[in-house]
């Protein structure tokens, strides 16, 4: 194995730890390629990405400032929205988080983030490649295949390549997470499309609503315009122009869930929508389905890696490792993913450039680096968990008794007190 990062590194996957790694090492100076199968970069998953504070600062020194810059201008401020509402499979009020957010974390539509983030790793981002598998030629470098046959030696190769991560898989000689038992559908419906009556219900905020059954319908909000972190919209690139609803049904895993990945998107909205009336859902929590735009409609499997570090990247440290949902795929349920792949991403860079100066061997880097991104990534499956662990409590037959019976009762005492603040107040 080399002692040093090597004059080149390979990032698989060009997802948002791959590519902020990517720009980070760009920026301070090293060789770097990025290869993903993807062919364009604005088609991709997801609908929007929360980054607490502490991404934030990862990506503001992996960032070039302009970049970054442009990256708050098409970001929405959290500290602007009002107090989070707990819903009830009925629409009704159960409950409110007992501030307005107040957190200073901000949202962002994950095409526009991986964009300028792709923009900041420069030109040697290669699209349409699939990784296939790695070796070790005779002098200790890596080498990389992929499916067309060619190879890429560096002294480096990272695996940024998501929940079925086929660098982390060899390297574990597994898979890195398994199933909660929880599956994911989700979509986006515009703010406008909705009655006043649901707009001013769901309001400018993120909102859960839960019932029996082990479901669960989260609605996010997202404004990047009238809610810009920085306002200079002359810098704005989000893809998002107008105030929209993100919203993402839970369901557990069954035949029926597994079936609705054949469906197309209208036909996805459609069952997602009946599924949640079979479970008794009402219609006034059903209309942002009702109205969203069917195109770009998702179903996906909640996975997760094992919540204790000891167990996550289960391999030596070498000149081969992994980030980001490679090694600690973490549910949606807490909005952390994307942000903890982000500071994997700055801490792998500060490792690298102390191997590069001689401090440390980089064996030694990649085992610090490692470490490090073991806690990080049991914090975050940590608070994932917790409310997936809930959800799949209420599919239970006492769970779903107990939840049937406690969410009137909630929705009554919340109407009560609503109501004796609103007498005292006046």
């Amino acid at each position: 194995m080399t002692d040093s990062p090597g004059t080149d590194i390979i990032v698989v996957g060009g997802g948002i730890g791959g590519l902020a790694l990517a720009a980070g090492l760009r920026r301070h100076g090293f060789e770097v390629t990025v290869l993903d199968r993807d062919t364009d970069l604005r088609r991709t998953g997801g609908y929007h990405i929360t980054l607490d504070p502490r991404a934030q600062q990862a990506l503001a020194g992996l960032l070039p400032p302009d970049v970054f810059e442009r990256l708050l201008a098409s970001s929405a401020d959290g500290r602007l929205r009002d107090p989070d509402p707990f819903w009830d499979h009925k629409g009704r009020l159960i409950g409110q988080a007992r501030t307005a957010s107040g957190v200073p974390g901000i949202d962002i539509d994950r095409i526009t983030l991986r964009v300028l983030l792709a923009e900041a790793a420069g030109d040697r981002l290669v699209l349409g490649r699939t990784f296939e598998n790695f070796r070790h030629s005779e002098n200790g470098t890596v080498v990389a295949r992929f499916d067309d046959g060619s190879e890429r030696e560096a002294g480096l190769l990272v695996g940024a390549d998501g929940v079925q991560s086929r660098v982390a898989r060899q390297l574990a000689g597994g898979p890195t997470s398994r199933p909660t038992g929880l599956v994911g559908v989700c979509g986006r419906t515009p703010r406008a499309r909705l009655s006043q009556d649901e707009q001013d219900r769901l309001g400018t905020r993120s909102s859960l609503a839960v019932g029996a059954h082990g479901t669960a319908l989260y609605v996010g909000y997202l404004d990047p315009g009238a809610q810009a972190v920085l306002d200079a919209p002359e810098l704005s690139m989000a893809v998002t122009k107008e105030p929209i609803y993100i919203w993402g049904a839970m369901f557990p895993e069954s035949e029926h869930t597994g079936q609705m990945r054949a469906l197309s998107e209208s036909g996805l909205r459609d069952a997602t929508r009946d599924l949640l009336r079979s479970r008794g859902w009402g219609e006034r929590p059903l209309a942002v389905l009702e109205h969203t735009d069917t195109q770009g409609i998702a179903v996906f499997r909640f996975n997760a890696a094992s919540s204790d570090p000891q167990e996550q990247a289960p391999w030596p440290a070498g000149n081969v490792t992994a980030l980001g949902d490679a090694v600690h795929a973490t549910p949606p349920t807490a909005g952390m993913g994307a942000g903890v792949a982000i500071r994997d991403a700055a801490a792998l860079v500060e490792e690298l450039q102390a191997a590069r100066a001689g401090q440390k061997a980089l064996r030694v880097a990649v085992h610090d680096f490692e470490g490090g991104m073991r806690e990080r990534g049991a914090e975050a499956i940590r608070a994932a968990m917790k409310t997936v662990n809930w959800v799949l409590a209420t599919n239970t037959p006492a769970g779903a008794a107990l939840t049937r019976a406690a969410l009137p009762v909630l929705a009554g005492l919340h109407g009560l007190k609503r109501s004796s603040w609103s007498s005292w107040s006046g």
